[in-house]
């Protein structure tokens, strides 16, 4: 059995660029202590990057939330500051949930913790692909390790969340 942690798109801007929040400001020392923690471990920790090109405006998502964010190479796409650790892993992902976990063989006897933003689209995004890939893998999701697009959307997530089988722990 092996401890993964999934660090959902801490990226400069979901944090404090163009889509940031004052919420996810607030959660960074969070983020920051449970990666250390899973660092110390050696444990296994990846973050997720959303990822996209010039194009972005002309895609699916681009019309629905046309503010061009974590466009590949930029600062906003770069990871939070003080957040990135030796020995991690990174998904470029082109969209909210990364359909492909299964290339990394996780296995049933696993542990997998989410944080991150937004916790009421990419975070749930990817709890509910991994749950529906590895239904008896235990996935946690630390709230206080989240941020939502807004507080009352936060919630709405997890509650979904803990609907589907996913532990929501505060801390």
């Amino acid at each position: 059995m092996s401890k993964i942690l999934v660090v959902v798109d801490m990226q400069n801007d979901f944090v404090s660029g163009c889509l940031g929040s004052k919420e996810a400001c607030e959660i960074l020392p969070n983020v920051k202590n449970k990666i250390s923690e899973y660092q110390k471990k050696g444990d296994t920790i990846i973050f997720t990057r959303d990822t996209h090109d010039e194009n972005y405006l002309q895609s699916q998502e681009g019309k629905y939330l046309p503010v061009p964010h974590c466009i590949y190479g930029t600062d906003g796409w770069k990871i939070a500051d003080g957040l990135e650790v030796d020995n991690c892993q990174y998904i470029d992902k082109p969209n909210f949930g990364w359909i492909h976990w299964d290339t990394n063989r996780f296995s049933e006897e696993d542990e997998i913790e989410l944080i991150g933003v937004c916790t009421d689209i990419c975070v749930v995004s990817n709890a509910l692909i991994l749950k529906a890939m590895y239904p008896e893998t235990h996935i946690t999701v630390d709230a206080s390790c989240c941020a939502g697009v807004t507080p009352e959307n936060h919630k709405a997530a997890l509650l979904t969340m803990k609907s589907c089988q996913i532990d929501v722990i505060h801390g």
